[in-house]
C-alpha cells in the first residue's frame, strides 16, 4: 500500500520547511513536486488527495508548506512570489539529494505559475502540470484587492483570505506586479498539460487559454467541467490525478511494468514482473493484475497475495452464487456482500493427526450481509446456498495437483 512520509530540508530564506512525501507501493515510476495554492497548505484537499492518488499509481509526491504556511517556520509576511520559486528549487534539490531528482511539477492555482517560473532552474524537469493557474501572478492580488490601496499608502496591510489573517507587504505587490507567466510557458520547451475548469470563478479559464496559445507542442488542455478552483469534490481531484498519470506515462513517469503474458486456455498463468522480489502478473483470460506479499516478508505491497487470491475466489463465488439462486427464486435480494478471512487455527481433534500432536488447518471465515427485504427463512435459506458455491465445495473436497516443467 502506498505510505506518506513526513519531510523537512531548508527553504529559500533558511527556515525549515514541513513536507509529505507520498511514496507508491515498490519502485516509483518517477518523483513529482506539487505546489499549493496562494496561502493554502500541504494538506488542502486538492493536493493530498491528488498526491495520495498518484502514489496509487506509482508516482511519488512530495507536497510542502511554503515559507510562513502549515507546518513550516518563517513569516509569511516576508514572502513573495519569488521566494515560493525559490523555495520549490530547494524542495526540488532536497529530492535530488535525498531520493531522486523530479521529473514532474504539478501546480495549483498560484502554485501553477510558480512551477511555470521554477521550471527552467529545476534541470530535471521532463514534464509539468497546472491547475486552475493564472496567467500572471499579480492575478492573486484579486483576492485582497479592496486592501490594495492601504498597502500601497502604509507598506503593509492584515488582510483576510479563506477566512484567516494574513498581513500583506508592499514588496509582495512590487514582486508580482507585471510577471506575466506567457513568457515562461513559452520558453519552457517541455510537455505541458494545463488543466482548468471553465466556471472557475476564482482563476477565469481565459488564463488557460492564454497559457496553452503562449505553450509550444507538447502541450495539452484537459476541461474539468464543472469542478471548483480549489477541487473541493473528490472525484474532481481523482479525476486530475487519474489525466495527469496517464499523460505523464509518455513523457516524465513511464511505467516500468512489463507487459503480462498471453493467457492460458481454461486457466491462470502468474508470471514475475523481475521488479520486486514477489511481484507477479496474474492473467486469467483477458483479465490481467498484480499479486505480492507485504512488505513485512520482503514484498512491495503492490497486489493480493496469493492467500488473497483464494479469499477472493471465495469471495466472489459465494456472492455469485446467492444472487443466481435469488434471481432464480426471484427474491427481493438487493445487494450481496461477503468478506472472508483466511488464517490457521489449532485443531485439538483431528483423525488423521499424529497423536498427541495438535495441528493447524487452513480456516476461511465468510461474512456475508444480504440487503434487501428478506424474511428469516429466505436469509437462512440463502446462507445455506453460500455453502454451495463451486469455490467452497472446492476447498472442502481432497484436491489433487499435478506439476510439470515446461519448455
Amino acid at each position: 500500500m502506498p505510505s506518506s512520509k513526513k519531510v523537512e530540508f531548508a527553504g529559500a530564506q533558511g527556515d525549515t520547511l514541513a513536507a509529505k512525501l507520498e511514496l507508491p507501493s515498490g519502485k516509483p515510476r518517477a518523483y513529482a513536486l506539487f505546489a499549493h495554492c496562494f496561502s493554502c497548505s500541504k494538506d488542502i484537499h486538492a493536493a493530498s488527495r491528488i498526491a495520495r492518488r498518484l502514489a496509487r499509481h506509482g508516482i511519488a509526491v512530495l507536497r510542502f508548506d511554503f515559507t510562513g504556511l502549515g507546518q513550516s517556520e518563517g513569516d509569511f509576511a516576508n514572502t513573495n512570489f519569488s521566494s515560493n520559486v525559490d523555495d520549490l528549487v530547494n524542495a526540488a534539490a532536497h529530492l535530488a539529494d535525498e531520493y531522486e531528482a523530479p521529473s514532474l511539477l504539478i501546480g495549483h492555482s498560484l502554485g501553477g505559475a510558480a512551477v511555470i517560473a521554477a521550471a527552467s532552474r529545476i534541470d530535471s524537469t521532463k514534464a509539468l502540470v497546472t491547475i486552475g493557474a493564472p496567467a500572471d501572478a499579480d492575478h492573486v492580488a484579486l483576492q485582497f484587492e479592496d486592501s490594495v490601496a492601504e498597502i500601497e499608502a502604509r507598506g503593509e496591510a492584515t488582510v483576510s483570505l479563506a477566512g484567516r489573517p494574513f498581513k500583506i507587504k508592499k514588496q509582495f505587490l512590487d514582486d508580482i506586479s507585471g510577471r506575466s507567466l506567457e513568457d515562461a510557458a513559452a520558453d519552457l520547451k517541455k510537455p505541458f498539460l494545463i488543466c482548468h475548469a471553465p466556471l472557475d470563478e476564482t482563476v477565469g479559464i481565459d488564463n488557460a487559454t492564454r497559457l496553452f496559445v503562449a505553450a509550444k507542442h507538447p502541450k495539452s488542455f484537459i476541461s474539468l467541467d464543472d469542478a471548483d478552483h480549489l477541487l473541493t469534490r473528490e472525484a474532481d481531484s481523482a479525476f486530475v490525478a487519474d489525466i495527469v498519470s496517464a499523460w505523464a506515462a509518455r513523457y516524465a513517469a513511464p511505467d516500468p511494468l512489463p507487459a503480462p503474458p498471453k493467457p492460458v486456455k481454461d486457466g491462470v498463468v502468474a508470471q514475475e514482473t523481475r521488479l520486486g522480489k514477489f511481484q507477479n502478473w496474474v492473467v486469467n483470460q483477458d483479465f490481467a493484475t498484480l499479486a505480492d506479499e507485504p512488505a513485512s516478508v520482503g514484498g512491495d505491497d503492490s497486489g493480493m497475495t496469493p492467500y488473497g487470491h483464494v479469499a477472493a475466489g471465495l469471495a466472489t463465488c459465494t456472492s455469485m452464487t446467492i444472487r443466481m439462486y435469488a434471481d432464480h427464486k426471484k427474491l427481493k435480494l438487493d445487494r450481496v456482500t461477503v468478506a472472508v478471512r483466511h488464517n490457521k487455527s489449532h485443531v485439538e481433534d483431528c483423525e488423521s493427526c499424529e497423536a498427541g500432536k495438535p495441528v493447524k488447518i487452513d480456516v476461511f471465515e465468510k461474512d456475508i450481509r444480504l440487503e434487501g427485504d428478506l424474511s428469516a427463512d429466505e436469509r437462512a435459506k440463502l446462507l445455506e446456498i453460500a455453502g454451495r458455491c463451486p469455490v467452497h465445495r472446492t476447498l472442502h473436497e481432497e484436491v489433487k495437483i499435478r506439476s510439470r516443467l515446461v519448455e
